[in-house]
């Protein structure tokens, strides 16, 4: 048995990783063409032609709108844009309540706070780590209003029993798809079965236009409050005379020519992006299933699984030492590597902290010192923010979930394998690593 890197061994690997960059020379070719023409911008505030954008921009919005099948999309500056702008496009108020994901990116939930609303977390599931329905059924009251599912980690959303809970209750549905391009739910793809979808370009996402969003919607009244929200509202609104103003105090929320052009590029390489990942995954999960106590991830019949990371489950009592201590092991055999924008390791335990935990919400302290919205008079409802509130949620942050994002394009399968073997060098000498950690 060979010694852990941990305890001074020799290491699986040492030499770094091959960074992944999907920028080539055709994004490098649109944002040169874009430059020539002087025109990095196409958008006007004032209600014209170039309210909507400039011909990158519209090219992007239709690539997507097309490839996903939705009726109508609309391009943002970020998928946190995207999700203030579909809170106010499908019409939330001051004091309504907005049940939301707790395991999951901070604006998936901040984005009811930007309209006054409340947000209601929801538990997750074991399995998928996406909202549970009969969790989110019990925290329907009155004041419930939407539901922003998440799916999470690239896997979709249990959509069909969530959309039956929202018909039966009227409420509206925004799906976050950050980590989930193209991917389908029973032959949907999400972003499309709810009311909204909105997508990201940002960094670490499986494309990219360094920050940037889509939000699309099947519905013209979405679709135009969107655009309205997007690109200063409150003057648009009051040049075409419209009647219904709500939520429709203007931000900027535009995407630029330059990102837009880099987005039609990059939309091209998608495709092959997930599939390679997919595959990946799928050769990793193998090889480790035999390892007890280490539990690839579920796929759902009828869905497809983007990938965003590869995650799994530990069960420290079939493993017999502690998740963090089995993970630190095995992070000391592979070197460290550039992970885009820092320098560090493919596998971690830092998933998303469960959102209730932070000041924001312990304190119920968003819009000045007195507690807005949540002592606001609007809200008529009560509602905690304390541990235990979603217990899968704080036994998956805490003890359970671990997750790789080494299935991506550039690596391998010798670097898989390189992976593959640190985990069953570690596994092998657990007993020792035990008899370590407990001194």
């Amino acid at each position: 048995m060979s010694q852990l890197a941990v305890q001074g061994g020799k290491k699986v690997r040492t030499k770094p990783f091959p960074p992944y960059n999907y920028i080539q020379n055709e994004e490098i070719d649109a944002v040169v063409r874009v430059m020539k023409t002087g025109k990095l911008s196409g958008f006007a505030a004032r209600w014209s032609d170039a309210f909507f954008g400039g011909p990158e921009v519209r090219k992007l919005e239709d690539v997507w709108k097309e490839s996903v099948g939705a009726e109508y999309a609309v391009s943002v500056n970020s998928a946190t844009s995207g999700l203030y702008a579909a809170i106010g496009a499908v019409g939330i108020d001051p004091g309504d309540e907005v049940i939301v994901s707790p395991f999951t990116m901070s604006a998936s939930a901040t984005c009811a706070l930007v309209y006054n609303a409340i947000p209601v977390f929801a538990d997750i599931q074991d399995d998928i780590f996406c909202m549970s329905p009969s969790s989110i059924e019990e925290r329907i009251t009155p004041s419930t209003k939407a539901i922003v599912v998440v799916h999470l980690f690239g896997h979709p959303a249990d959509m069909d029993p969530i959309m039956d809970i929202a018909r039966e209750h009227n409420l509206k549905v925004i799906e976050d798809c950050a980590q989930a391009p193209l991917t389908k739910y029973k032959g949907r793809y999400v972003g499309t079965i709810g009311d909204a979808g909105v997508y990201s370009l940002n960094y670490h996402k499986h494309i990219h236009t360094g920050e940037g969003g889509i939000v699309v919607t099947n519905s013209h009244g979405i679709y135009d409050k969107l655009t309205l929200i997007r690109n200063h509202g409150e003057t648009a609104s009051t040049e075409r005379n419209l009647d219904d103003v709500i939520n429709i105090l203007g931000f900027n929320y535009r995407l630029t020519e330059i990102q837009a052009a880099i987005g039609v590029e990059q939309m091209k390489r998608l495709p092959g992006l997930l599939k390679s990942g997919f595959e990946n995954a799928g050769y990793i999960a193998q090889k480790l299933k035999d390892l007890p106590g280490i539990i690839p991830p579920t796929i759902y019949d009828g869905c497809d699984h983007a990938y965003y990371v590869h995650p799994f489950k530990f069960d420290e009592d079939i493993v017999g030492v502690s998740r963090k201590v089995f993970i630190d092991a095995v992070v000391a055999e592979l070197p460290l590597t550039d992970i885009r924008n820092s320098t560090g390791w493919f596998l971690s335990t830092d998933s998303a902290v469960p959102l209730y935990r932070q000041n924001i919400y312990r304190k119920k302290i968003a819009f000045g010192k007195h507690g807005c919205p949540f002592t606001c008079p609007h809200y008529k409802g009560a509602v905690e923010y304390k541990d235990g509130l979603c217990p899968i949620t704080e036994l998956m942050y805490d003890k359970v979930l671990f997750f790789h994002n080494m299935h991506r394009s550039p690596l391998m399968k010798p670097d898989l394998d390189d992976l593959i073997n640190a985990f069953y060098k570690v596994y092998e000498s657990r007993e020792q690593l035990k008899r370590v950690s407990n001194t």
